[in-house]
């Protein structure tokens, strides 16, 4: 399956753990081949420009129009949500729109944790998820 990998930039490291234990299950994991730089630090760059003005770096890179592409021309997303800012399984914004890309384009939305309950988008994210996996990439069926 090809499955779009979703999740905040802060978890970049998570996420190409996640990637490359995809492969092994034998999907075709997709993300933005920045985030490998993101996660070893040797996208300074990008790094550096998260830091300054994250919005300015995500217009200048389209970064959300990739994301929204990259959706389109998979089967599924599969949302990395972990602990942030003192929220649990944090979905943030730029996550809940990727998850809405995939609802509108019937792409299946996996969470690999549950749904963050001190958010107040909840609900909407309730309404667009397919699967929860609790953490287990076994059942990406």
């Amino acid at each position: 399956m090809k499955i779009t990998l979703c999740g905040s930039v802060k978890f970049a490291k998570n996420i190409v753990e996640i990637y490359r234990q995809l492969e092994k299950l034998g999907h075709t994991p997709m993300m933005h081949e920045k985030m490998f730089g993101i996660a070893d630090g040797t996208a300074k760059e990008i790094i550096d420009g998260i830091a300054k003005d994250h919005a300015k770096l995500k217009r200048q890179e389209g970064f959300i129009k990739w994301w929204y592409n990259c959706i389109k021309s998979g089967d599924a997303i599969l949302v990395c949500n972990f602990d942030k800012n003192g929220i649990k399984n944090y979905i943030g914004g730029n996550t809940l729109m990727e998850i809405g890309f995939a609802h509108v384009n019937d792409k299946k939305v996996f969470l690999l944790n549950p749904i963050p309950k001190d958010v107040s988008y909840t609900a909407e994210i309730e309404a667009m998820t397919d699967v929860i996996l609790n953490g287990d990439l076994s059942k990406i069926k």
